[in-house]
């Protein structure tokens, strides 16, 4: 039943009409709890509060589907905007961001311009830049554009996926630069991507051990506490400094235990999402966990 649930929200997520029709509702059924607003004031807003609490941000104005040039276009200004913001506001902020809004679905070499333009405003403002990784059809291209961006700038990192069979692999290759370290949140077939729970949590263990003993920044991102407390012993037994890794969350998830991790003195960071594309980020958080639904719903009510 759980698969269905999975399966039928990760369907839901992909469909253009609803996507485009949620962008009239406004932040409806229970989106609101989980998305900062629609603009970027509201946005800053959610992280000045979540900086008082101790909590470092990342904010990530949502997009799906871009298909043509000036919407990519578009998007990559608003993302200089974002970053501009960071800085006039003085917040504890980086930036994420995905390349098919910025137009890897139209023309890598414009997808590549955009990014470069991107990057060379946080250089300015000394802002780290996150790549998120998307669908697997996206995958080595997003790897590729990495490599080819960490030859000028060294502010910019992207997601492993644990379900994927190459993780490991790609996380040995990209030893040294900043990743964040995920489950993952796609339906993909079993020649690429663990279909077991068990299998796909044991892969996730196994590549945060990996970067944490290649010296490299970890980022670890995931609302499961046996995956957080298996971190925790690990890092204490190997003696690894905190300062080399932190934990991350999703913005209006497990709310206490973002504060307990704080109050642990763990670096932690939450996800800020933004923006009246909300629809397709909310689907894939509704696939994740059955949870969410009720969760969903009950926000929706009490509207």
């Amino acid at each position: 039943m759980k698969n269905v649930s999975r399966n039928f929200f990760l369907f839901l997520s992909k469909n253009r009409t609803l996507n485009k029709s949620a962008k009239r509702w406004g932040l409806k059924l229970g989106a609101s709890s989980v998305v900062a607003g629609e603009d970027i004031p509201s946005a800053m807003e959610a992280v000045r509060k979540l900086n008082q609490k101790g909590i470092m941000c990342t904010v990530d104005h949502l997009g799906e589907f871009v298909t043509e040039k000036t919407e990519a276009l578009k998007s990559a200004d608003y993302c200089i905007k974002t970053l501009d913001a960071i800085a006039e506001e003085k917040v504890n902020c980086n930036l994420s961001l995905k390349l098919t809004q910025l137009g890897l679905d139209i023309n890598q070499n414009l997808c590549m311009d955009n990014m470069v333009k991107i990057l060379s405003a946080a250089d300015q403002y000394n802002i780290f830049v996150r790549i998120d990784m998307e669908d697997y059809s996206h995958y080595q291209l997003t790897i590729d554009i990495l490599n080819e961006l960490r030859k000028k700038h060294d502010n910019v990192g992207t997601v492993i996926q644990a379900y994927l069979h190459r993780a490991a692999d790609d996380v040995e290759a990209l030893k040294g630069i900043p990743l964040r370290l995920v489950k993952g949140a796609y339906r993909e077939p079993p020649e690429v991507a663990l279909q077991n729970k068990q299998d796909i949590d044991n892969n996730f263990i196994k590549i945060i051990k990996q970067h944490l003993c290649n010296g490299s920044y970890t980022a670890i991102a995931t609302h499961d506490h046996n995956i957080i407390n298996q971190t925790k012993q690990f890092v204490k037994e190997n003696n690894i400094p905190r300062d080399l890794f932190e934990f991350q969350m999703l913005y209006g998830f497990r709310v206490d235990m973002q504060k307990q991790l704080v109050n642990e003195g763990y670096h932690f960071r939450t996800y800020v999402p933004f923006g009246n594309d909300w629809y397709g980020y909310f689907m894939r958080r509704l696939a994740e966990r059955p949870q969410n639904v009720a969760f969903a719903f009950k926000g929706f009510f009490l509207k």
